[in-house]
């Protein structure tokens, strides 16, 4: 085990959650994570910086990248062609060197995740290098409600987002490690909008880009309108506009919109 006051690396924890590592040092890990809290916390926020990296490139990147299967087909049978070709001295290279490569890549992969700036907020810095924002990360923006019936939204003035104080601005800025960003490209968004009952809380705040992304903040808010119109007539209720729109607000627009791409 470590020394009293040694703490794994960083690096090791990123191998340790990739399954890079020797079973023993593992072991000798998670036996150091049951005994130190502040470990434990790094570790669980490595665990989410890659779990949240993971699922917002799919969510932003898949549906606007190629497919690959086409391309996969295409290698492949150019692979093969060459294979019976030569395949004496093609067949012994390709064995070498395709675990070689994807060796590299995850290694690179680790390398670039280092690199980074290591801070208690390290997964929102990675997340806002990689992703455009188009979702906020669940740890930091739940969202939080704070009216819960169809009366109490629809019967006073809740159209309008209420202005962000700048102080509180800042503060979402920080904690999704983009401080030092241009404020006028990003709306400092609710994810459950006022006019469906969304609160005044930090949780419920997320700088969403108003051009990095087709899943911009001018798209959410035509799904806010739509969505508080279709409460106030009856056609959903307020809890599954709140649950829609703060669990997955790009499929609630797909969903209500009848459209997998942004209208124009």
């Amino acid at each position: 085990m470590w020394p009293r006051y040694s703490h794994p690396e960083h690096q090791e924890l990123v191998l340790a959650a990739d399954g890079e590592l020797p079973p023993r040092k593992v072991q000798r890990i998670r036996q150091h994570l049951a005994d130190c809290w502040e470990c434990r916390m790094r570790a669980q926020e490595v665990e989410q910086s890659i779990g949240e990296f993971m699922r917002f490139y799919r969510a932003s990147l898949d549906p606007v990248l190629p497919p690959v299967a086409g391309r996969r087909a295409l290698l492949k049978a150019e692979l093969q062609e060459l294979a019976c070709e030569r395949p004496s001295l093609f067949q012994p290279w390709l064995r070498r060197s395709f675990p070689l490569a994807f060796g590299a890549a995850i290694l690179i992969l680790i390398g670039v995740l280092i690199a980074m700036p290591w801070n208690s907020r390290r997964g929102p810095a990675i997340y806002a290098r990689f992703v455009p924002m188009s979702f906020p990360m669940a740890s930091l923006t739940p969202g939080v409600a704070r009216l819960s019936s169809r009366e109490q939204v629809c019967s006073g003035n809740q159209g309008n987002n209420r202005q962000v104080p700048a102080a509180l601005r800042r503060k979402v800025f920080e904690l999704y490690g983009i401080a030092d960003a241009n404020p006028k490209a990003y709306e400092v968004d609710y994810l459950i909008t006022p006019a469906l009952g969304g609160a005044d809380d930090i949780g419920n705040l997320w700088p969403q880009p108003y051009s990095a992304t087709v899943w911009n903040a001018h798209v959410k808010d035509e799904l806010e309108d739509r969505l508080q119109n279709m409460v106030c007539r009856g056609q959903i209720d307020l809890a599954t506009a709140q649950r829609e729109i703060s669990s997955d607000w790009i499929t609630a627009y797909k969903k209500y919109f009848r459209t997998d791409r942004p209208k124009e």
